[in-house]
């Protein structure tokens, strides 16, 4: 069985970032709209959203104004609870 890419990744340690994005509107700078951006990136140095909002500052006309991050690693140990009870299924 081929293991998908995806999967690879987060065994490398990859997992879901998402980005909201405050940006200045071009012909109206006093005004701030949002962009999300999600993707699969490394914790802690991001070198995904990096790449992206070197991107957003070299192309786009939107000034950059602020940027949030969350990550959550996928794969990570299963919590494991301990219980003082004992169940007999039949």
């Amino acid at each position: 069985m081929l293991v998908s890419p995806a999967f690879r990744r987060q065994l490398e340690g990859y997992g879901l970032t998402t980005a909201e994005i405050l940006y200045r509107m071009p012909d109206h700078p006093m005004l701030l709209q949002t962009f999300i951006w999600q993707e699969h990136d490394m914790f802690p140095k991001f070198p995904e959203l990096r790449k992206f909002l070197d991107f957003w500052q070299a192309k786009l006309d939107g000034a950059l104004h602020s940027v949030r991050v969350s990550h959550q690693k996928l794969i990570k140990p299963c919590d494991f609870k301990a219980i003082h009870a004992q169940f007999a299924l039949n």
